[in-house]
């Protein structure tokens, strides 16, 4: 650097033999020095403007109480961090100074980024902490129910420390059951984001599935300081505990220890020896438990058999002896049996003087009364039973079919006349269309021996052709001369060209029918349909 600024033949005027340099030359000796002389460096201060670009890139500064240093993490080294800057925050940032001579400004740029305190820590923690209690992470009716004996429980811890194999015992001695562990770094920068893998990869499970799916979760972790725990308080754990649909339980640090994720977990275990606990009862208190309630419900059926019994016996005493209760029937049977012969006599005579007074009413006398009464009436019926009422009936049904018949005949004519109008105006239509009206208008139709010719090479090759006008139709020979419908050959009056005259066709409309093919065609006559 020296040698590019000191002038090798000192002049006693300066001014006139100083070396020139251009700026790019400037530019890049400035960050040539700046990254020789701070390498790779270490800067304490307080987070200033927190800013980041779509293309992924954190611009940040780095301030004290007299200047601001400015700080760029590209995007590629925003995951390796283990704190990402947040404004207010005290931290010391790790990296390389350079230059942008474009704009003759220098940053640091930073691939590391730590709290600078315990303080800064805390402070960090209650402000995320602040944040997802208002978004309601920690609510308390949010949180599932542990249930009672999971079959499968997930442990997410570091398969190597002494916690699982804790959580492993003691549910060995309470009450077996199927674990999962899934291994995970439990401090570190690689922390955070295995245990939130850990969660959602547990809750993507599917039940009965070839792996089967936990009942419940335990993120567990033994005892240490607050930078040992940090993991556990990063905001994608807690968000990633507070989503999972699988209760869970985090047993992070000592009883003493508190992090995120306890505050939006399901329940939280002091240790993770007390998250076994929780998860499963005692097996042997189950067996006792189990043995006195049977002893109980073997004990209360019997106490309730002997209370029906003792009951039924005492009801069976209240009851009255039963040839007591049957005394008095017997009793009234017996009199009613007694009494049964002279009722019999007594119902019989009764029933003989009724018969005999309606036998004295029956006297020929009164039976001749009676059917010359009936007869008189039926003569009086048989008389308004004549035949006038009938034929009177039948002349009105008579006259009524009359008008019926009447009125048809005047329906059928009227559409009988409609459609014989119709009909006529259906065949004036097709008289109009004919072509019989187009030869009419002064055209004609030219036949030969294979139908109608509508070209002139056609008409060329024929040997006779026959031309259907309005009112006729005459034949045209090979030689010139003209016949009529009878016959009879004239001479033209100009002899016709040898097989290039041209002869005229007529335009021939879409109703004309093909005439059949014969020597001579018949002329197509169209009459009316009347």
């Amino acid at each position: 650097m020296s040698d590019l600024f000191d002038d090798p033949t000192p002049d006693t005027n300066p001014g006139q033999n100083a070396p020139e340099f251009t700026v790019s030359e400037i530019s890049g000796e400035v960050k040539r020095t700046l990254e020789g002389s701070f390498g790779r460096i270490r800067v304490k201060g307080e987070v200033g403007r927190v800013f980041k670009a779509r293309s992924g890139h954190l611009y940040y500064d780095i301030k004290d109480d007299r200047s601001v240093l400015a700080c760029t993490t590209w995007k590629g080294q925003i995951s390796s961090l283990s704190v990402v800057p947040e404004e207010g925050l005290e931290v010391v940032v790790t990296g390389r100074l350079t230059a942008f001579g474009a704009q003759s400004k220098y940053n640091m740029n930073v691939d590391e980024v730590a709290v600078a305190g315990q303080g800064a820590l805390m402070a960090l923690l209650e402000k995320r902490k602040k944040q997802l209690e208002t978004e309601g992470l920690f609510a308390a009716e949010r949180k599932q129910a542990l249930p009672y004996l999971p079959q499968v429980i997930g442990v997410v811890t570091s398969p190597s420390g002494a916690v699982i194999r804790d959580i492993l015992h003691r549910l060995r001695e309470r009450f077996p059951r199927k674990v999962l562990v899934w291994p995970v770094a439990v401090q570190g920068k690689a922390c955070a984001p295995e245990v939130t893998r850990a969660i959602e990869g547990f809750n993507q499970f599917t039940p009965g599935g070839a792996l089967p799916r936990p009942d419940l979760i335990i993120v567990a972790r033994g005892g240490g300081s607050i930078e040992d725990l940090w993991g556990f308080n990063e905001e994608v754990v807690a968000r990633a505990a507070a989503a999972s649909q699988i209760p869970l339980i985090s047993a992070v640090g000592h009883e003493t220890d508190t992090t995120l994720i306890d505050f939006v977990s399901d329940r939280r275990a002091p240790t993770p020896t007390a998250a076994a606990e929780l998860a499963v009862p005692v097996r042997l208190e189950l067996m006792g438990w189990t043995e006195n309630q049977s002893a109980r419900l073997v004990r209360t059926a019997g106490q309730a058999v002997q209370q029906r019994r003792q009951r039924l016996n005492d009801l069976t005493r209240a009851l009255p002896n039963p040839d007591t209760l049957l005394e008095n029937p017997r009793q009234r049977l017996d009199r009613i049996a007694d009494k049964l012969p002279d009722a019999l006599i007594r119902g019989v005579e009764r029933r003989r003087l009724r018969l005999s007074e309606a036998t004295a009413a029956l006297r020929p006398s009164t039976l001749r009364q009676l059917v010359h009464g009936r007869r008189d009436t039926l003569r009086y019926l048989s008389s308004r039973l004549t035949l006038r009422p009938i034929q009177q009936e039948l002349a009105r049904q008579q006259d009524r079919l009359g008008q019926l018949a009447q009125r048809l005949d005047t329906v059928q004519n009227q559409r009988l006349d409609r459609q014989r109008r119709r009909l006529e105006a259906t065949g004036r239509q097709l008289e109009i269309l004919s072509y019989k009206a187009t030869l009419d208008r002064g055209y004609a139709v030219v036949r030969g021996g294979e139908g109608v010719i509508t070209r002139a090479a056609d008409a060329a090759s024929q040997e006779n052709l026959w031309i259907e006008f309005a009112d006729a139709e005459i034949e045209v020979a090979s030689n010139g001369s003209r016949r009529h419908e009878d016959g009879a050959s004239h001479s033209n009056a100009k002899q016709a060209k040898p097989k290039h005259s041209k002869i005229k066709s007529a335009k021939v409309t879409d109703a004309e029918p093909e005439p059949p093919k014969h020597d001579k065609p018949e002329p197509d006559d169209q009459g009316s349909l009347f």
